[in-house]
């Protein structure tokens, strides 16, 4: 018998709950119960569709303060932040059901004499959503919803470290009254995972996480010539040009790079400044770091709380520390944070970076960050592009025409001006390199989880 999966909680190491891992066989249950039901949905009117995936997703926001303090012990996101994710996943939940009842419609061509043609989008069949603990609703919420308004079934993999997410979704569509079988949450440990990746029954894969997870997934696929959506996360640059209102940018920008102890695959990890305004954006950027309450997630003035685990923070101190040992100068000092202790991990702001450091290459997805001064918009777009990820990327600045210039030649899904660390619902998120492939989101992302079907049909007298 496979080992329970167990939430251990970086609050305070405690085992907060236990679940069995799902078995193979109920795997293959699972699967030919999402397929009887998918058979009947697919034939719902996208309006109907809508009724059931609101009653959902407006059960969860009735919930929100309960799951939002699951959240807190589960991943360690202090409480005055957390019911704020189900806020979010209602309002994208939301927008991709009113997309939905545009992006799904029929498609008919320009009249042809003798002719009638149109193209309707079939849903695919049955999507497998693999989703991550860092933001345990969000991320999910982006392919369960337009999954299932496109017609499809799904069934949800969620992170050991937040499997508690997983049966709200699946507590959410019930008292929805969704029709059984639709949605399914499987607890699954790596070998059960790679085992269902390999089922014929499934028709998409959507994965969220590491790169080295994305690999996982595409080498579990190879030669099912199965679609997968892959976000592997980010190395997310920001430039703040001379002209940039600096207050508030620095005010972005830590919040940018440190909401979610930097846990966030578009967060803010390297920032350049124009050499005129380095020493200005330094002093209040480091000033108001220091601002931060590192501590227990569940006490309501907490505003930093502690890394997911032992290997997140060993993770970030190796790159601060070779960092250092390269020339880099730390700028907090462990006095700011006396609490600083184990998975309590204290922000760390660098200066005299380059990029034969790994803080300023390689993915730190914790709390900290580089600062680089840089001569002009030239320069910074070199270091910007320097990286094998390509999430996002910011540029703070008055100019728009300056930004959108900038913005067509740097590598990246999304070019951000004067905010960060944001997905707007209805805009396609993608990602370019090493950070994926695929879209989520906006009316493009229902392309992924559809098949177009063209009718061409001429008429005989």
């Amino acid at each position: 018998m496979a080992d329970p999966l167990k939430i251990v909680s970086p609050i305070d190491g405690k085992i907060i709950a236990e679940r069995e891992p799902t078995s193979v066989e109920q795997i293959r249950k699972a699967l030919q119960c999402a397929i009887t039901a998918q058979s009947s949905w697919c034939e719902k009117p996208v309006s109907e569709r809508a009724v059931y995936c609101r009653k959902a997703i407006d059960w969860m926001l009735a919930n929100a303060d309960e799951l939002g303090r699951e959240i807190a012990l589960q991943m360690g996101r202090p409480i005055q932040y957390a019911a704020g994710e189900i806020r979010g996943l209602h309002e994208r939940g939301q927008a991709m059901i009113d997309i939905a009842e545009q992006s799904l419609e029929t498609l008919v061509l320009a009249e042809k004499p003798g002719f009638n043609r149109f193209i309707r989008r079939e849903p695919l069949g049955l999507v497998f959503t693999i989703a991550p603990w860092n933001y345990p609703y969000l991320t999910a919420v982006n392919s369960i919803i337009p999954a299932l308004m496109a017609g499809n079934a799904v069934l949800l993999k969620h992170s050991v470290q937040t499997m508690l997410c997983a049966e709200r979704f699946s507590q959410g569509f019930q008292q929805a009254g969704l029709p059984e079988g639709l949605f399914q949450h499987l607890h699954l440990d790596h070998h059960n995972t790679g085992i269902l990746l390999k089922q014929k029954e499934l028709d998409f894969v959507t994965f969220t996480g590491s790169v080295a997870g994305g690999s996982m997934v595409e080498n579990a696929l190879a030669g099912s010539f199965k679609s997968s959506a892959l976000e592997l996360g980010g190395k997310d640059p920001a430039y703040v040009r001379e002209d940039a209102d600096v207050s508030y940018a620095v005010e972005n920008l830590v919040d940018g790079a440190f909401f979610n102890s930097g846990q966030s695959c578009c967060a803010v990890e390297r920032i350049y400044v124009d050499q005129h305004i380095f020493k200005d954006f330094v002093d209040l950027y480091i000033a108001q770091v220091k601002q931060y309450q590192l501590g227990d997630p569940l006490d309501p003035a907490t505003t930093l709380g502690p890394l997911v685990n032992t290997a997140a923070v060993q993770r970030v101190k190796t790159q601060i520390d070779q960092a250092v040992s390269l020339g880099a100068q730390s700028c907090i000092d462990d006095a700011d944070f006396s609490n600083s202790d184990g998975l309590y991990f204290a922000p760390q702001v660098l200066l005299n970076v380059d990029h034969s450091m790994e803080v300023m290459s390689e993915e730190s997805f914790g709390p900290v960050i580089g600062i680089m001064a840089v001569n002009n918009d030239e320069e910074a777009l070199h270091y910007m592009n320097d990286s094998p990820y390509g999430l996002t990327a910011s540029i703070w600045t008055r100019d728009e025409t300056k930004a959108i210039e900038m913005g067509a030649k740097l590598q990246t899904g999304t070019v951000f001006m004067n905010r960060c660390d944001y997905l707007d619902p209805a805009l396609a998120w993608v990602g370019v390199k090493n950070s994926g492939r695929g879209c989520a989101l906006s009316s493009l992302g229902y392309e992924q989880l559809t098949r177009p079907k063209s009718f061409h049909l001429k008429c005989v007298e």
